[in-house]
């Protein structure tokens, strides 16, 4: 039976909504005390502010949305882009990384009184433009991305990586992703690597930019050939072919570790070297640029370079705090320090 049914045909009238007055009168208390009880602010006894929410929770209350935009002048909304993945939009969620960073970026964000809007990052002015957001982070925005300079040129503070470095309304979060190559291809060393391959994705991403330049240097100061595979898409499929590539070497350039920094699923990069008859780690010692936890549980566990999502966030969001709650107006950055988790895919017994 529906609601019309039962009231003849006629639809059940909307509840009414509970005012911040009703609340008052119930608890007996004042508006002005109810208010400040519920917005955590003013002198009140614990016990008093503990009455006013248990009657705001028993009786419905919801603030006005609408009228506390008003008051604070900014509708408390986030926009959040990834960069890298403006032709396909929403695909970087099957990322363990981006998945993660999102996740953390709206949590965190959440906990500051924020919500996250994701967004498509190929279409600016068509799909979100009218949009009331006070800031937008962008993720991995790729070299002279048109959405940065849109948002810069709206007046919309933007957060993302040190690509924006000293620019007027951007603030940024970073990994110095070069370092990271080195030390990792350091400890391949140390294990006795001497013929490392790179896999890496083909992209204009800072991050990346860095980690290809990175590879170069260090192998030109051991006296080592750049050996590398660019891998054109993301996605298992395309990043284990390129592995693929990367293991099909002979004899003296057979090589001898594989640092993989597009992410892939770590059991199937193992498989495909076993199917090109690597033991790992043996023959082939493996580092996975990765976040994802299947790196824990497989035969041998596999090392991953941690890009530490989590913090990344937990910095955006305090420059984010920063600006909105604070008025900060110079331009700010934060260097997040990497992580090598060494496992058994990359520690050779007899190294």
């Amino acid at each position: 039976m529906t609601e019309a049914s039962r009231h003849g045909g006629q639809p059940s009238p909307p509840i009414p909504r509970v005012r911040l007055v009703d609340v008052a009168r119930e608890a007996g208390l004042s508006k002005t005390t109810v208010s400040a009880a519920l917005n955590g602010t003013g002198r009140l006894s614990p016990e008093v502010r503990e009455r006013a929410r248990e009657t705001a929770r028993r009786m419905g209350y919801r603030p006005n949305a609408t009228a506390r935009q008003l008051r604070a002048g900014r509708a408390r909304l986030i926009g959040y882009v990834v960069g890298e993945f403006a032709a396909t939009p929403w695909t970087f969620l099957e990322s363990p990384y981006f998945a993660r960073l999102t996740g953390a970026t709206a949590a965190t964000a959440l906990r500051r009184g924020y919500a996250v809007v994701l967004l498509p990052a190929g279409s600016l002015q068509s799909e979100w433009a009218d949009l009331s957001l006070d800031a937008v982070v962008v993720a991995d925005p790729v070299a002279d991305d048109p959405v940065v300079e849109s948002l810069l040129a709206a007046g919309i503070p933007v957060f993302t990586d040190r690509s924006v470095e000293g620019l007027p309304g951007a603030y940024w979060v970073d990994v110095d992703g070069g370092r990271a190559v080195r030390e990792t291809l350091d400890h391949l060393r140390e294990q006795g690597a001497r013929r490392p391959v790179l896999v890496v994705p083909d992209s204009t991403t800072r991050f990346h930019t860095e980690v290809y330049a990175a590879h170069r240097e260090w192998c030109a100061a051991h006296g080592l050939p750049e050996r590398g595979v660019r891998v054109a898409e993301a996605g298992n499929g395309p990043v284990v072919r390129a592995v693929e590539t990367a293991l099909t070497a002979e004899g003296p350039e057979r090589p001898d570790a594989l640092l993989v920094v597009a992410e892939a699923s770590p059991p199937l990069v193992l498989e495909a070297a076993r199917r090109h008859g690597y033991e790992v780690p043996d023959d082939l010692l493996v580092v996975l640029v990765s976040e994802d936890a299947t790196a824990l549980h497989t035969e041998p566990p596999v090392t991953t370079l941690s890009l530490r999502p989590e913090a990344v966030a937990e910095a955006g969001v305090e420059h984010l705090v920063a600006v909105l709650e604070h008025g900060r107006r110079e331009p700010a950055g934060t260097l997040v320090p990497t992580r090598l988790d060494v496992r058994g895919s990359s520690v050779r017994p007899s190294a």
